[in-house]
């Protein structure tokens, strides 16, 4: 049986930098409206003090605080929450420093505390990411989908995850 492992999802300098932009233009925005604006009403108030805020709040439920590997499964471990993927299907698992540069986002979140979502580049084609540092990148390649994911210690993690489809059933 293999026994449970964490790992810790430490921030790059890009995510510093892309979050702290974020936070400073999504609270700054209600901030100063309230300061500066006269009294507001309906949806100026709404779009000016309240949107910004919850899309700062929902980009906070999104971080991935860190990963659990298990027997069976990975968790994408998140405030509150977590993101189970099954690794019945799972073919490999290499250290990749590179394996996110270069990619466009298709659908997620490109830096406002994670990089999540469906991302494309040529190296890897269409991929899924639950990224903090690419360059501590680990590449999951499945039967029909890849994932990447940026643990504090890429190499434990794959030797890890590699030794968890190789234990006999």
């Amino acid at each position: 049986m293999i026994p449970e492992h964490h790992f810790n999802a430490p921030w790059g300098g890009l995510l510093k930098l892309t979050t702290s932009l974020s936070v400073l233009i999504l609270a700054g925005i209600p901030i100063l409206t309230l300061v500066l604006a006269p009294p507001l009403s309906g949806i100026t108030l709404i779009a000016l003090v309240v949107l910004p805020l919850l899309v700062l709040f929902a980009g906070l439920l999104f971080m991935v605080r860190g990963y659990r590997v298990t027997a069976d499964h990975l968790t994408i471990l998140r405030p509150g929450w977590s993101t189970d993927i099954p690794l019945a299907e799972l073919h490999g698992a290499a250290v990749d420093p590179q394996a996110m540069k270069r990619s466009f986002r298709i659908f997620g979140n490109g830096g406002m505390f994670v990089f999540a979502g469906r991302f494309h580049n040529r190296h890897l084609g269409r991929y899924r990411a639950f990224a903090t540092d690419p360059k501590l990148s680990v590449v999951l390649r499945f039967t029909d989908r890849m994932i990447v994911v940026t643990p504090d210690h890429p190499d434990r993690f794959a030797a890890s995850i590699l030794a968890s489809i190789q234990e006999p059933l």
